[in-house]
């Protein structure tokens, strides 16, 4: 049996405000039903379930306990899709060789191997539930739990949503969420019930600690389909953007923006690199709200960047020049007020409807398009073949803006930066299906040069902010430092600059790994 649910953690609303929206919506069939539940998560000293990504659990649910496997579990954007098989567990005792499904015993008493079974954690639950269908015929349980987790004399509290597919498509469980939801503020839960349970065992917390989060290698294989190597890729941007969200939201650590930018570019690549298998209207509309979110997300970004990168860098290096700090400040405290306006943004509607619809995207194949009969061919080709082809492409235009690249203006470079951009985000989703000796180096010297056009694109930020027609008014310290910032970070972008050629003389050398 596979199970399939939304999950998300219940941060601002109370249970019984959750619940008036839920009647309001009309999805429900009735009132909720309430009912403890106990859970003993069990697992050999040595974790060796865990480590085989199962999960071996006994439940009491009013008299009876039942005994419960989950095996194969994914959670991606706050969907969790799980195999799981049921047993009764009289006297609430674990028996492995009871577990129903041959494949999935044989899995578990290999891995016990004889090794006493031994509780982790317990989950004590208040479960309210009611079913919910929509007018298609799909049918979900919402199950609102609030209670504790336990492990190692410790407890961590928790209030989770969980939306359960009874019957239907799974695209009926993101629709129900807009309606539960639409007042935004939601937070999709990353991690199972075991998995915090076994962290709190471990390391005395349910959540990993919330930070930055940078992107991560996906390896495919050569002989992998496009289309799944474009959903592990989708898979990992979405993780990325829904984690930086978050951070943005409840910590003022700058690289938060950053990475969130980094996420929603990186998002836009792999639809513009798969775009010959992914490409769909829905992609479009995606497409075009990752953009928007970047522009507005890019606001703090490059506030950050110049208030506490290139400003505070001039004024550490000229503490004789009293307007660098104050301008250093001043810049902080609008930083300040864009993050307060980019956190009211996060929480809000449009944000939250992008995430779900992006989840629903990855996971529900939410490119197919019923009129395009190639689709299905095409999205079944070997993804090495499309790998070359996007990667030529990408280099014939590097190639094409790189010429005569000593005498390119200030938007040249620009359109050379970026194109440089999208190569390297394409290398790095490829760079698996290749030889690491072939793709190191040239990725090595595409950020050397990519470096160079960085500097460039600062002063062109350092620029546009402080030279306005208002800047620094009436105050002759501020107007010098602001006259000292832009010309050392055009001296630092053109010093640069002169290396420019030599560099994308070592790249062209570099023989294209693809080929």
């Amino acid at each position: 049996m596979s199970e399939v649910e939304l999950k998300f953690i219940l941060d601002d609303s109370s249970p019984s405000e959750f619940w008036a929206r839920v009647k309001a919506s009309k999805l429900a069939k009735g009132g909720p039903t309430t009912k403890t539940l106990r859970s003993i998560y069990l697992d050999t000293p040595e974790h060796a379930l865990k480590k085989a990504g199962i999960a071996l659990r006994l439940r009491r649910d009013g008299r009876r306990w039942v005994q419960t496997v989950k095996t194969r579990a994914e959670l991606h954007g706050g969907l969790s899709q799980v195999g799981e098989v049921e047993n009764p567990a009289p006297g609430g005792r674990a028996c492995p060789e009871a577990i129903p499904d041959a494949s999935v015993r044989d899995e578990v008493l290999q891995c016990v191997n004889g090794a006493p079974l031994q509780p982790v954690c317990e989950t004590v639950m208040k479960r309210s539930a009611s079913e919910l269908s929509l007018e298609d015929g799909t049918r979900a349980e919402l199950a609102v739990d609030v209670g504790q987790i336990l492990a190692g004399g410790r407890s961590a509290d928790l209030r989770e949503v969980e939306i359960e597919l009874l019957e239907g498509s799974p695209a009926g469980l993101f629709e129900i969420a807009h309606v539960l939801f639409s007042d935004g503020g939601l937070r999709f839960s990353r991690l199972s019930k075991a998995a915090r349970g076994y962290l709190l065992a471990e390391e005395g917390r349910i959540d990993p600690p919330l930070a930055p989060r940078n992107a991560e290698d996906i390896a495919i294989d050569t002989d992998e389909i496009a289309e799944h190597a474009a959903r592990d890729i989708l898979r990992e941007c979405l993780d990325q953007i829904a984690t930086n969200v978050v951070v943005v939201r409840k910590l003022d650590d700058s690289e938060g923006p950053h990475q969130l930018r980094i996420g929603l570019r990186r998002l836009r690549s792999v639809f513009s690199v798969y775009a010959p298998v992914l490409e769909s209207p829905e992609m479009g509309r995606l497409n075009d709200e990752a953009r928007w979110l970047g522009q507005e997300v890019g606001k703090l970004r490059d506030l950050d960047v110049v208030a506490n990168d290139i400003v505070q860098r001039e004024a550490g290096t000229h503490p004789d020049e009293p307007g660098l700090a104050a301008l250093s400040n001043s810049l902080s405290q609008q930083a300040k007020e864009v993050r307060r306006h980019l956190r009211e943004l996060l929480v809000g509607t449009r944000v939250q409807a992008f995430l779900i619809d992006l989840t629903q995207f990855v996971e529900t194949r939410g490119w197919l398009v019923p009129q395009d009969f190639g689709q299905t061919e095409r999205l079944a080709e070997p993804v090495a073949k499309l790998a070359g082809q996007a990667l030529g492409k990408r280099w014939k235009r590097v190639r094409k803006r790189a010429r005569g690249i000593e005498t390119l203006d200030t938007e040249q470079r620009h359109k050379l930066r970026k194109q440089l951009k999208k190569l390297r985000y394409a290398a790095e989703f490829f760079s698996s299906l290749y030889p690491t000796k072939r793709v190191d180096p040239f990725l090595k010297r595409l950020k050397k040069l990519q470096t160079v056009l960085g500097d460039l694109n600062d002063a062109a930020t350092v620029k546009a902010m402080l030279a306005g027609p208002d800047a620094g008014a009436g105050d002759a310290a501020a107007q010098r430092a602001i006259g000292w910032v832009i010309g050392a970070s055009q001296a630092r972008a053109e010093h640069g600059w002169t290396g420019a050629k030599a560099r994308q003389r070592k790249l062209e050398e570099a023989h294209p790994f693809w080929k």
